[in-house]
């Protein structure tokens, strides 16, 4: 028989590779992100404006639907995309909000006896008041403020200990010769 001629193989040929790009860092693509500014707070204009609304102290995701909803807003549009005019709509819109009383966060108010809904700063320093209040009628709410324990019936036996004892175990005594 006679012997196959062997044909060699074809010579691969590399093909020098291109040049590998330079990903961004993360910190350099969140400092040129647009923020929004809508009732002092910034807002990521990479946001939906359903999403996006949320950050703002005091709008929770029912009110975030609710503006969409009365706005004729999209869901789903970006932060970014909106005009100033629509901000200054939004911002207007949350000043007087017409939502139903049980959506509010402050509902009949001690001192005013109004339901009203609070955003950002105002509605911290009114929590703080209250729960200055309640320790000073020495309610069982503010008592369990003062002793920083948890106020609404939780269980205490394994969590809220915040470092009230140390435990080191057993001590050992410096040997003096």
């Amino acid at each position: 028989m006679a012997e196959k001629p062997q044909i060699p193989a074809p010579h691969k040929q590399t093909q020098p590779k291109p040049a590998q790009k330079v990903s961004k860092k993360p910190q350099e693509e969140q400092s040129n992100e647009i923020l929004v500014r809508i009732l002092g707070y910034d807002v990521p204009g990479s946001r939906n404006i359903y999403a996006g609304l949320t950050r703002i102290k005091g709008v929770s995701w029912a009110i975030s639907n609710v503006i969409c909803l009365k706005l004729n807003y999209p869901r789903t549009k970006k932060i970014s995309e909106l005009s100033k005019e629509d901000i200054k709509k939004i911002e207007a819109f949350l000043e007087d909000i017409p939502i139903p009383d049980f959506m509010k966060n402050r509902r009949l108010d001690l001192e005013t006896g109004e339901t009203k809904h609070l955003f950002g700063s105002d509605l911290d320093i009114t929590r703080e008041f209250d729960i200055k209040r309640m320790r000073k009628i020495k309610s069982y709410k503010g008592i369990r403020h003062a002793l920083r324990l948890p106020v609404r019936g939780q269980r205490t036996k394994s969590h809220f200990r915040l470092n009230k004892m140390k435990s080191g175990g057993i001590k050992k005594h410096d040997k003096k010769a």
